[in-house]
């Protein structure tokens, strides 16, 4: 589907019950002047792949859940973006920022808006915000990758209520001044690196635990000064180092690969999540 104005979209304007868009299997490739998939009222990728090869806004819906197929969203602005809603209601478009610990700037209140991550891929080239929400976000399950804004004036993750992370494997990659990280009910534990100068795109970032084990690799796809990285392979409390310049075998960004050729950037501790510093407290 190629458009000018939105893409593949449900409006409504009269009953509040209505306005969805379900994918649920097959292949659904949209090129869009505005939005490239939008909803009314809720969107779910339940099954199927689900492109939006060009957009301002990715995604967008009150309501958002990705339970399973492949959802790969590339935008001008926000990639993912929970907002809209009844008539009245902010969109945020162009994202209001938020703050570290995964709660969101004192420039709007959370409100009725969701992400929901339970299972499958999502991957998300932003040069907005890449996954927000004007509510709260939550991951259960499935695999997060996005490749955020390189302007600090918007983040990779940006949630105005709270970054839940209780499953699967998020990584939030882009600018460093509104990094966003889960919040504190969140389990398993996670990391913010946040570098002394922007990475170019193709750095391989690897943290290794104390006996030298490589937990994490992330290969940024454009230049990128932070990364958030929750999964089951972190342990809240521990300390890690934080390792670039080797090579990995990745897919969307996240993969295996050895410390061979790596220099160390330092170390932090999982579940320490501050957006002012990083890698040996930098």
């Amino acid at each position: 589907m190629t458009a000018g104005d939105d893409g593949f979209k449900s409006d409504n304007e009269e009953d509040e019950g209505r306005g969805w868009v379900l994918v649920n299997g097959g292949t659904l490739n949209v090129k869009a002047g505005d939005d490239g998939i939008k909803a009314f009222n809720s969107l779910t990728v339940a099954a199927g792949t689900a492109t939006v090869e060009e957009s301002e806004e990715g995604l967008e819906a009150q309501h958002i859940v990705i339970s399973g197929g492949t959802t790969n969203v590339t935008s001008n602005d926000d990639g993912v973006n929970a907002s809209g809603g009844s008539p009245g209601t902010p969109s945020d478009k162009g994202g209001m920022g938020g703050g570290p610990g995964g709660i969101g700037g004192g420039e709007m209140a959370a409100g009725d808006y969701t992400v929901e991550v339970t299972g499958g891929s999502l991957t998300i080239n932003s040069q907005g915000d890449g996954l927000d929400s004007n509510g709260n976000a939550t991951v259960t399950g499935g695999t997060v990758v996005v490749n955020g804004p390189t302007n600090d004036g918007n983040g990779a993750l940006d949630v105005n209520g709270e970054l839940v992370v209780n499953g699967g494997t998020v990584a939030g990659a882009g600018s460093a001044g509104m990094a966003v990280t889960p919040g504190t009910s969140s389990s398993p534990s996670g990391v913010q690196l946040t570098f002394g100068s922007a990475l170019p795109a193709g750095t391989t970032i690897q943290v290794a635990d104390s006996s030298g084990a490589v937990v994490a690799t992330f290969v940024t796809a454009k230049q990128a000064a932070s990364l958030v990285y929750s999964s089951a392979a972190i342990t809240a409390g521990e300390e890690y180092t934080v390792y670039t310049g080797s090579t990995a075998q990745v897919t969307a960004g996240i993969g295996e690969g050895t410390l061979d050729g790596a220099h160390g950037q330092g170390t932090v501790t999982a579940g320490q999540y501050t957006a002012a510093r990083g890698p040996g407290g930098r």
